[in-house]
């Protein structure tokens, strides 16, 4: 497995003027004073307090001081960003070891190592890792009017509030608090709103989204730093979503997203990267925020999974066929797009070895932080995952799938789920991109044949204690040279017991 790069040692990222031995628990409570670097409160020690301004300033909350920006700037790359934190963080909790100190102190585990998320080999600007900024304009129009219009403060607390359990919009209290829980942590999404009256009616912009997103750009460009919004340094800002009023045409401002079409155009030295339109507002939270993570996934490169030419548009159906990217879903991420945006540490993703035999693995609850995956593979496992496997889930009706148990359109139902996935990547001159995503010059136009994603039993439901999967259930077979799910993968998975809020399954050869 391929997991991001291990970070330097924070003393020799840190590059010490001085030596520095390990210090008995009876030593000083604090670290030698010389003003390294991650001294960002001036009070010449390195402590968790330093370790939250640099969040605040990542998270755009606050703005560290220019005179000390080059003590943020841990490794020395020319960039302030989550690395760095990571790196201040480290030393936090060395220094803590040193002295002995285990107070009350809440610090993020940072020792296991999340995936690099393979779905960044296909170019879009809105990074699934450490952190992601989505920049809203707000924006009425002379013709055109919000029926509740809400303050830019109260839309950024729509989007990018704090988690919270017990509100009634739950699991989409916010954007940032379904991104961290799905995410597992590793995933932060910060923004901020800016409430715009356009110089034009509504009909001016219906075709030319360039020129309302550049509009609102050289609105705001001399009172905001722009380049806030660059976490992963690519030159182009994270994403940008223009938020209309829910009476605009559906036939222009149905929710969607993609790249921007004036690629010489600039703020603040910055491209802009993918943008997000549409018509669900903030006065309605749940149907904001769920539309508008659906379309931020497409920032982060995953495509949609309904079926864009067949009379029945969803993509994997029944209570095992829950999909933000599938349609109209209000519910979490499934493993395989998990997979893709490195949402699990590396020890979360399970690989099933036919060389080993008959092998039994556990899996935990999708929808909580111990959340993990099995994947039996088609031959050889490319190290991306960009290849044919099965991936198998214990998805949940908690967490962020609680919205569906109220659902009248759908259902969800605790167990195993099955994907089958063929997620080979292909390049031309339009770039890279999941040869068999929906939509693509290789999938067919009667959506039958190789798909990127489809569910293994597919309408049938999840499986429970005593199922069995073997090339007798649907979907259960690799694809053949006719884009037939025919050939027989060879094994059969067994679903045990659930006990402490996880499943056993036993995957045996035939």
């Amino acid at each position: 497995m391929k997991c991001r790069n291990k970070v330097l040692s924070c003393l020799a990222a840190l590059q010490l003027a001085v030596t520095v031995t390990p210090m008995p628990t009876q030593a000083a409570t604090e670290w030698v004073r010389v003003g390294w670097r991650g001294d960002l409160n001036g009070d010449d020690t390195i402590t968790v307090a330093d370790a939250v301004v640099l969040q605040k300033h990542i998270t755009l909350q606050e703005t560290i001081n220019p005179e000390i920006a080059s003590k943020a700037d841990i490794n020395e790359n020319a960039s302030i960003d989550a690395i760095d934190l990571t790196l201040i963080k480290r030393c936090v909790m060395q220094q803590m070891e040193w002295v002995g100190i285990y107070e009350e102190v809440e610090i993020p585990d940072i020792s296991e190592e999340f995936l690099i998320p393979p779905i960044a080999q296909v170019g879009s600007s809105l990074p699934s890792a450490n952190l992601g900024n989505l920049v809203i304009f707000y924006i009425d129009f002379p013709d055109c009017s919000f029926g509740n219009k809400l303050s830019a403060e109260e839309v950024d607390r729509v989007a990018f509030g704090a988690a919270d359990t017990t509100s009634p919009n739950y699991p989409f209290e916010s954007m940032s608090a379904f991104y961290e829980r799905s995410s597992k942590g590793s995933f932060r999404l910060s923004g901020k709103t800016f409430a715009y009256t356009a110089q034009n009616s509504i009909s001016v912009y219906n075709d030319d989204k360039v020129r309302i997103v550049e509009e609102c750009y050289e609105a705001f460009k001399d009172s905001e730093d722009f380049t806030k919004y660059d976490a992963n340094n690519d030159g182009k800002i994270d994403a940008t979503l223009i938020c209309v009023p829910e009476s605009a045409s559906n036939d222009y401002w149905w929710p969607c997203s993609g790249g921007f079409g004036d690629p010489s155009y600039r703020v603040d030295g910055l491209a802009v990267g993918n943008i997000i339109t549409g018509y669900a507002v903030p006065s309605n939270p749940v149907d904001f925020n769920s539309t508008y993570i659906h379309e931020m996934g497409h920032c982060m490169g995953l495509p949609d999974y309904y079926l864009y030419y067949s009379s029945d548009s969803e993509g994997l159906h029944g209570s095992a066929g829950t999909e933000m990217m599938d349609t109209d879903a209000q519910s979490d991420f499934s493993a395989f797009s998990k997979l893709m945006l490195g949402w699990y540490r590396e020890n979360q993703v399970q690989v099933y070895d036919a060389a080993q035999g008959t092998q039994t693995f556990t899996l935990h609850n999708a929808q909580t932080d111990a959340g993990n995956c099995l994947i039996i593979p088609y031959g050889n496992l490319n190290e991306n995952y960009f290849s044919e496997y099965m991936i198998l889930e214990y998805g949940t009706d908690g967490g962020n799938n609680q919205m569906i148990q109220s659902s009248w359109w759908q259902t969800i139902d605790s167990g195993i789920c099955a994907f089958h996935i063929n997620a080979e990547l292909f390049s031309d001159y339009g770039g890279s991109y999941l040869k068999y995503q929906n939509g693509s010059y290789y999938t067919d136009y009667n959506d039958e044949g190789i798909r990127l994603i489809r569910l293994v039993n597919d309408g049938g439901g999840v499986f429970k204690s005593g199922s069995v999967i073997d090339n007798s259930t649907p979907g259960f077979g690799w694809y053949d040279s006719n884009g037939n799910e025919a050939i027989d993968p060879g094994v059969t998975i067994t679903i045990g017991d659930v006990t402490n809020d996880s499943y056993t399954v036993t995957v045996s050869p035939k």
